[in-house]
């Protein structure tokens, strides 16, 4: 603990951000640094407060209060040391993370949490600044051979894992650079594609290849991929997006969240693509879904000056507080504003489509909508809800975009070649024992094996699977797992 009178003496604050009317003019990032002195008191309030509920939180188990205490004492090379012994990408979680540690901190259960999120991202641009981030080369190599299907987070986290491990690892992606939804999911405003772009060159020069517009299952035949490698991992993330198959869906004007957001992002990056392109100038805009797909969205739909935004969610409007009903250290479910909702939206609680409307020539033109009511309970927990009778009407859109989030991995072609064992939910099957498919030397890790989930734990899933497929290919792993310090802590 740097300052023991830290959390008393200081309040949480977080660095300042573009105002609106600027920030929605271009896609750069918006949100500053603290200054040194920030820096120094929001470390300083994190307390010695025994058991660190803030590990348990964090899906990496990030070692935060040592980090915080080499922070407050300015020794920045220990900060980076300890945050990439657990972390591989702070720079990503720095930035698009929720913090579940944060929940879990324990200052929190009556004051604001330490703001763990931004120190951690500050420790990552201090450590590249002072040049503490270089490649790392494994001049001991195993002779072992392992393929990644997907360059996501689960994917990169693996490769850097299994690289540092000796082993030769390649990425294979089908998408025209790496990074998946780190590149085309997230808009640049929250995360810059420099900073995926630095990471992927640090990859390159540690010794990681990289193979792009290759589409495993269709470009390679992935029984020939297996027989290739020593050993093969599922990464490809849960890309089929989840439906709403009501009346007019088919209407012209109506997209998947991430078709939108795929095409900005790849404009943005002056990447041409085919398709006819997805614009919210001067439209009408619904977004369906409250989730962070649906306020990158938002954010996106400002930048392109949309006439109006409109945001669906079904559910009633989460407290401001933490509610009885999710006490510390659960994660709770608060009605904040992000930072495109921000930026303008208008938004609509208890609030469901039933039918889209078009005119003459199949183009959208509204949203027939229900509202709901919902039963609580004492606590305020909602429990059932209910159409109100003589609620329908008609909402005004030429653009709907369906921020539903994502059910399952694609299952033909790669999935279906390996003829791989899926779960209940349609998902590869494989334990968090071993992270081993149903088929010989193919294992599977991230959101292609848990359903869709945060960055953080696609992270910790790549690397824990890479532990597994490292005892697998040697019989032991000097890659420890997230329960315990990392051996190698001098992570790329």
């Amino acid at each position: 603990m740097g300052k023991p009178t830290g959390f008393k003496e200081f309040g949480r604050e977080l660095p300042k951000k573009i105002e609106v009317k600027e920030r929605i003019k271009h896609y750069d990032e918006f949100i500053g640094s603290y200054s040194e002195e920030q820096l120094n008191a929001q470390s300083a309030r994190c307390m010695n407060c025994g058991i660190p509920f803030c590990h348990s939180g964090c899906p990496l188990g990030n070692v935060i209060p040592e980090f915080n205490d080499a922070v407050y004492n300015g020794e920045w090379e220990e900060a980076y040391r300890i945050l990439s012994s657990t972390n591989n990408f702070p720079e990503f979680t720095g930035r698009i993370c929720p913090a579940p540690c944060e929940s879990a901190c324990v200052l929190g259960i009556n004051r604001p949490a330490v703001a763990i999120e931004e120190i951690e991202k500050h420790i990552i641009e201090i450590a590249f600044s002072k040049g503490f981030v270089k490649p790392n080369k494994s001049f001991i190599k195993t002779g072992k051979r392992v393929a990644i299907i997907g360059s996501g987070p689960a994917g990169l986290a693996a490769a850097a894992q299994l690289n540092k491990a000796g082993h030769d690892v390649t990425v294979y992606e089908r998408d025209d650079h790496p990074g998946g939804l780190l590149r085309y999911g997230i808009p640049d405003f929250k995360l810059d594609k420099k900073i995926v772009e630095r990471r992927i060159s640090l990859m390159e020069e540690s010794g990681v290849a990289f193979v792009c517009n290759t589409e495993i299952g269709k470009d390679i035949e992935a029984k020939e991929l297996v027989k290739e490698y020593d050993a093969v991992l599922l990464a490809g993330g849960s890309m089929a997006p989840r439906e709403m198959p009501i009346p007019g869906r088919d209407l012209k004007g109506i997209h998947h969240a991430m078709d939108f957001l795929r095409q900005s992002n790849k404009k943005i990056s002056g990447i041409g693509f085919d398709d006819e392109e997805i614009l919210a100038t001067g439209k009408d805009v619904i977004v369906i879904g409250a989730g962070d797909t649906g306020s990158d969205c938002i954010g996106t739909a400002n930048r392109q000056t949309a006439k109006s935004i409109v945001q669906f969610d079904r559910n009633v409007m989460a407290p401001l507080e933490r509610p009885v009903y999710q006490p510390w250290p659960e994660v709770p479910k608060l009605s904040k504003l992000s930072s495109s909702q921000e930026e303008g939206v208008e938004r609509r609680f208890t609030i469901v489509a039933k039918e889209f409307v078009g005119d003459d020539l199949g183009q959208v033109t509204g949203v027939k909508v229900i509202d709901l009511e919902w039963d609580l309970e004492p606590s305020g927990k909602p429990i059932k809800s209910k159409v109100v009778e003589g609620s329908e009407r008609i909402l005004p859109a030429q653009l709907v975009l369906l921020a539903l989030g994502f059910a399952n991995p694609i299952y033909e072609g790669m999935l279906e070649q390996l003829d791989v064992e899926l779960d209940s939910r349609k998902n590869v099957s494989a334990t968090e024992k071993d992270y081993k498919t149903s088929v010989d030397k193919v294992f599977a890790a991230g959101d292609m094996r848990r359903g869709q989930s945060l960055v953080v734990w696609a992270i910790s899933e790549g690397r824990e699977a890479a532990r597994e497929i490292d005892k697998y290919l040697m019989g032991y792993s000097k890659l420890e797992s997230k329960d315990g310090v990392d051996v190698f802590a001098d992570v790329f």
